[in-house]
């Protein structure tokens, strides 16, 4: 007769990795490349493993229709996710929040919680547009230059949302892009060029991707050096904040100094 090994004895199964959900735009190809390389780094520093496991609620254009039906499937999303058990939920579309209105990160975020918990799988919760206020009010970040793919009103309000949150934005470029699997093959290549054409005078930090579909990662770490300020993209944002919420410590090489550790 077979059997699965009790823990702890010869041939047994190590711990199960840390399960990450993450709520994400149907269209979305970004969040769920960046955040697993970011999260493959820090397993290679720790030795700590990490899983993923997506829900997906329906957005093919960035537009603040789409945007709000989208952010009416967060509960239905986080009860599919909590099913698979997991001990963080990410809700990885910035915008989609931020349409809502100044602060609404924290509305979507209890709302998220709730629908896990009552579906009998609590787990911690961050969304990509609370992260990304927390993570630069914790900075000590007061003004910032940031980079949209959006239309330059989603822009405008995104910068809005930002400042609601006490940090001016100086300057914002609007990539003018709203077919969202379009805005997931931008290439990051460009943003270095780009970074170099924000008005920098003042800023104390630089959102190179201020989109969780925007790719960025690739430019992270050069614009960082290159600019000599700190810089921070939603999906970097994000991932500081899973890390926070599960109590490890960033250990993260190549994204910049806030996941150095």
């Amino acid at each position: 007769m077979t059997g699965f090994a009790q823990p702890g004895a010869p041939g047994a199964s190590p711990p199960r990795p840390t399960r990450v959900g993450l709520i994400v735009p149907s269209s979305n190809t970004t969040m769920e490349t960046e955040l697993p390389e970011l999260f493959a780094r820090q397993a290679a520093a720790t030795g700590h493993r990490y899983t993923f496991h997506s829900a997906r609620a329906a957005l093919k254009n960035v537009t603040r229709e789409e945007l709000l039906a989208m952010v009416g499937k967060a509960a239905e999303c986080a009860v599919a996710v909590s099913d698979a058990d997991v001990d963080v939920i990410a809700y990885a579309c910035l915008v989609a929040v931020m349409a809502q209105g100044p602060g609404a990160h924290a509305e979507s975020e209890r709302l998220i919680a709730e629908a896990a918990a009552g579906n009998g799988h609590p787990a911690e919760v961050v969304s990509s547009a609370g992260a990304l206020v927390r993570t630069l009010t914790g900075m000590g970040v007061g003004r910032v230059a940031m980079i949209t793919p959006y239309m330059r009103p989603l822009t405008r309000m995104v910068s809005d949302y930002v400042e609601g949150s006490g940090i001016e934005v100086l300057d914002a470029t609007s990539l003018e892009v709203d077919d969202n699997l379009a805005v997931g093959c931008l290439d990051p290549g460009a943003l270095p060029g780009i970074a170099r054409r924000l008005r920098l005078e003042g800023a104390e930090a630089v959102v190179l991707s201020a989109c969780v579909q925007m790719p960025s990662l690739p430019a992270v770490q050069a614009v960082e050096d290159e600019l000599g300020l700190p810089v921070v993209t939603a999906a970097t944002a994000t991932t500081h904040e899973v890390l926070r919420a599960l109590g490890h410590t960033p250990a993260i090489s190549g994204a910049g100094r806030l996941l150095a550790g």
